[in-house]
């Protein structure tokens, strides 16, 4: 924001806060994993920038279906590898990130 620009507090505005505020205080941050159920492996790499990655479940919270995190992982990318491509990054994402999440035993 700038300097001297003006922030209203709208009733819209209010009400995201609240929202998120919410979700934050009462939604589980992660889940544990449901075995018998499948999993979505949810992958991410940022420009030159770094990787990411999130392991979800869909299990049922409440009687309801509810998507949740279970694992969630990130890193800067190092320089040489910085120059890939899209493509190249992603792959390369997605085979680190399931050595990370592989389970022993």
């Amino acid at each position: 924001m700038f300097k001297d620009a003006v922030f209203e507090i709208t009733k819209e505005r209010r009400h995201s806060y609240e929202r998120i505020k919410y979700e934050l205080t009462n939604a589980p941050v992660l889940i544990l994993p449901d075995l018998e159920l499948p999993f979505k492996l949810y992958i991410d790499a940022a420009y030159c920038q770094g990787l990411g990655a999130a392991l979800h479940q869909r299990q049922i919270v409440d009687d309801e279906p509810r998507e949740g995190v279970i694992f969630d992982i990130s890193r800067k990318l190092k320089d040489s590898k910085a120059r890939y491509g899209a493509t190249q990054t992603e792959f390369l994402y997605l085979v680190w990130a399931l050595e990370r999440l592989h389970l022993s035993g």
